[in-house]
């Protein structure tokens, strides 16, 4: 490690930067320690390790890796209870609805507690709607991380909820420390962040609605549970041409892309949400020669895709 990554900052294993869950994961742990009262700021970094860019988090207080754990489930068990979570099963609300979930979020948001209205925020707006078959339907428009709507019993919203309640500090530590084995059952847990939820039927040798196996495996519940943190770093705007979501672009004729950096100074949680946000990230190419004084050594790119009533991401490739 270089001087700007100290000796007793602790390698996240677990994680591949490359992937869409594990480059949320990452940056959602730093969310929730960021949050935790009784430690130090914690700083997040990337280390080329095992063929992959993973993350390295560094608190001054924490030298053994089931700190990390234990203060992570603490933070996140205290804040199970998120109303934005509950303000529907998916993000189909008529504006109205949601302006007032808005609203409600704004009279509860305080210094020390943002996180409703944060993850509001990053949800949607309610003053652009979502055009269906090139008309407005009064709904509002959503977040482009938004991968389900109800279809097949899959609730964006209702996902979240799930993983809160199912998700246990073992689940944490499997997901930031070991290899992803996949053993978590993915029936109804499941973000749709992972290139492996890809489970088109012409892709699989079962209709993957009633596939078993997803009964025992298929899925990493830590993963998706940090990731769910990551989102109020992600807020949504309205723009010229509709809602807008940090980090991602609309190219003609290609689709939808999201792209996210990589870096290799220890920073903290407000200079992350700077880096998501940098508008050099948008390019075609990025210039390395100007990412790289901002510590920024690699650019990932992911392709949005839409499948029937399902979204999925693409593994990140180098843009």
């Amino acid at each position: 490690m270089n001087d700007q990554n100290p000796l007793n900052a602790i390698p996240l294993d677990g994680i591949d930067g490359a992937n869409p869950l594990g480059f949320l994961a990452a940056i959602g742990t730093l969310a929730a320690l960021s949050r935790a009262p009784d430690g130090e700021a914690p700083r997040l970094a990337w280390e080329a390790r095992s063929g992959a860019w993973r993350p390295i988090i560094h608190v001054n207080d924490v030298t053994e890796r089931r700190v990390v754990i234990d203060r992570l489930a603490k933070v996140l068990t205290q804040e199970e209870r998120n109303p934005a979570f509950s303000i529907g099963d998916d993000l189909n609300l008529a504006c109205d609805s949601f302006r007032a979930a808005a609203l409600e979020a704004q009279t509860a948001a305080d210094p020390g507690d943002r996180r409703f209205a944060d993850f509001i925020a990053a949800f949607a707006s309610d003053v652009i709607e979502a055009v269906v078959n090139g008309k407005p339907n009064g709904s509002i428009a959503d977040t482009a991380f938004r991968t389900m709507s109800g279809a097949g019993h899959q609730h964006f919203l209702g996902a979240m909820r799930t993983f809160v309640r199912d998700t246990t500090a073992d689940h944490l530590e499997k997901a930031l420390f070991d290899q992803w084995a996949y053993d978590d059952p993915a029936e109804k847990h499941t973000m749709r962040w992972d290139p492996i939820d890809d489970v088109r039927y012409a892709l699989r040798w079962r209709n993957p609605s009633g596939d078993p196996e997803r009964k025992s495996g298929g899925s990493v519940w830590g993963a998706n549970r940090l990731a769910v943190e990551a989102l109020p770093l992600f807020p949504t705007a309205p723009g010229q041409k509709g809602l807008s979501t940090t980090g991602f672009t609309e190219r003609p004729r290609r689709g939808t892309f999201w792209t996210w950096p990589i870096w290799t100074a220890l920073v903290g949680i407000d200079v992350v949400r700077s880096l998501l946000a940098l508008k050099e990230l948008q390019d075609s190419k990025p210039s390395r020669d100007r990412l790289i004084p901002r510590s920024i050594v690699e650019v990932y790119r992911s392709q949005r895709i839409t499948q029937g009533k399902y979204r999925n991401f693409t593994y990140g490739v180098p843009a």
